[in-house]
């Protein structure tokens, strides 16, 4: 066995030492809980970019995000661990990095790996909380029934329903495209008896209710949820979901209403980062999943997207963050109309970034700061500085363990994150000195690049990121010999926009920076 086995296994098997005493069965721990004990609201949003109202982008119109902020901590230097959802979530959720958990993809389910880990959810369960999950809080499709004492999905809708139409053109097209797919015997049925179909990336609902699609039938009963936790002698963690802005972009035309499509600005750096490796910026193979762009969708080097359907595209997403939005402001009118604001942790998250053009990109799946930058608001109560800002380098890993130190109980050693509670005292101090991530670029890339999968693994300092490429070995769960480097100095190029790794001059830095990424890697 290798060093880099030895090494896993020596930290799983300690893992499975501090958590085979906790209490793992679906039934809540009877314990003692204090009186002032906080409820805790979770909101994970979907492709969410940290670019609305309270991290200074104006433009896209955000007014009761904002409003949670200034009751909060803005986290503007948050970095998931990787930018895709299973895996990003996965780690946010475990308080684990990707390679502990060997989850680097969409369709591994953590419990295979490590089946005895609790999660940030269980974890509260398993000590008094009442725990209810709705929507996408693990990878839709991959639940955890361990986590919750209710998991809720909203009756109508798919298993994953975020290709959910309501224009009568576009159901009549899905409905085509299913019976194209049954006849030729490719169909496949969600446990509620739908067929997930992808037609148009976005839609403009022409519909009043905001309940008819999905997010906002959710926030419905997730306020009828609330009515109920209220009444249980016992503080709750209600984690809701939230599917937009993910593919496709629909949403209610009152949200794309509040927009100009006309003054919506374009990226203005797209083209793939100069002198960087050609598999570093993907194929946006989501994306080419619909109709409208799977033929028309230039690869991020082969040129640049029909402008007009770039701002459509934008004005689609602006609408989701809009919509989504507003769901958020009626889920807090009713914490606060129910008397519980004031003692409720409330933690907004989105699961990574998403390229609207930036390296000519439409998408995720990247170790750039377009993707592994991400949105994070810890707000209401145990927060002492309200409506401040923190610039601290700061990592999802870390929301495990400070929901569990600001909620009183004692952090699980095996963390791999820092608590971040001294953030929520004073913005100004700092508790780490980089962030982590990492990609594996596998069925993302073209056809060309996806012949040989590669990991990538970055380190996000105060002014740097530098990133390595391995060939990845996958029987192993490996890396194996470096081919690549890349490195960005944010005082000179905050978008990332030219390599500088081979530039003479940084010949030292990229020597510190290479062992700077090793420590946040214990487990290679």
């Amino acid at each position: 066995m290798n060093i880099h086995k030895r090494i896993f296994n020596t930290v799983a098997f300690i893992a499975f030492l501090v958590l085979s005493g906790c209490e793992t069965k679906t039934e809540t721990k009877v314990v003692n809980i204090e009186a002032d004990r906080p409820n805790i609201l979770f909101i994970p949003i979907d492709d969410l970019r940290p670019e609305f109202g309270s991290y200074g982008n104006s433009d896209i119109l955000s007014p009761n995000i904002d409003k949670l902020a200034s009751n909060g901590v803005v986290f503007n230097r948050a970095y998931c661990q990787q930018a895709v959802c299973t895996a990003s979530r996965t780690s946010l959720l475990t308080g684990l990095r990707p390679d502990s958990t060997q989850v680097w993809d969409l369709k591994t389910h953590f419990r295979d790996q490590m089946p005895d880990l609790v999660t940030l959810p269980q974890f509260f369960k398993n000590n008094g909380y009442y725990s209810v999950g709705l929507g996408k809080t693990f990878h839709n499709t991959l639940q955890d029934s361990l986590a919750w004492n209710e998991y809720l999905h909203v009756d109508g809708f798919p298993f994953d329903p975020d290709a959910v139409y309501v224009n009568q053109d576009n159901i009549i097209e899905q409905k085509e495209l299913e019976l194209k797919r049954l006849k030729a015997g490719k169909a496949k049925f969600d446990k509620y008896g739908f067929i997930y179909s992808k037609t148009k990336s976005s839609e403009m609902g022409l519909v009043d209710d905001d309940d008819a699609y999905y997010d906002g039938a959710q926030t419905t009963m997730a306020i009828e949820k609330l009515k109920e936790l209220k009444s249980k002698n016992q503080p709750f963690f209600l984690s809701v979901g939230y599917y937009k802005p993910h593919l496709p972009f629909n949403a209610p035309k009152k949200y794309w209403d509040m927009y100009n499509r006309a003054d919506i600005k374009l990226a203005d750096n797209q083209f793939h980062p100069k002198d960087s490796p050609s598999y570093s910026v993907h194929g946006d193979a989501e994306l080419r999943g619909y109709v409208d762009a799977k033929n028309n969708l230039p690869y991020p080097n082969e040129g640049n997207w029909d402008e007009e359907k770039q701002r459509e595209l934008k004005h689609a997403y602006y609408a989701c963050v809009s919509y989504i939005d507003a769901q958020i402001g009626r889920i807090m009118d009713e914490l606060e109309r129910l008397g519980l604001k004031d003692n409720t942790i409330v933690v907004l998250w989105g699961d990574h970034g998403w390229k609207l053009g930036e390296h000519n990109g439409w998408g995720k799946q990247t170790n750039y700061e377009i993707d592994a930058r991400v949105p994070l608001i810890i707000s209401g109560a145990k927060v002492e500085a309200k409506g401040k800002t923190s610039n601290a380098l700061t990592e999802f890993v870390d929301v495990y363990p400070t929901l569990c130190d600001v909620a009183g109980f004692s952090v699980p050693e095996y963390l791999q994150g820092t608590s971040l509670k001294p953030l929520l005292k004073d913005t100004d101090s700092k508790v780490k000195d980089a962030a982590y991530s990492q990609f594996l670029l596998g069925r993302y890339g073209t056809v060309k690049e996806r012949e040989e999968e590669k990991m990538g693994y970055t380190v996000r300092t105060n002014r740097y990121r530098y990133v390595e490429w391995y060939t990845w070995q996958a029987d192993k769960k490996e890396k194996g010999e470096l081919i690549g480097r890349e490195l960005f100095d944010h005082e000179n190029d905050s978008q990332e926009n030219i390599n500088v790794v081979d530039q003479a001059i940084n010949k030292e830095l990229v020597v510190r920076l290479s062992e700077e990424l090793k420590k946040g890697f214990t487990t290679l």
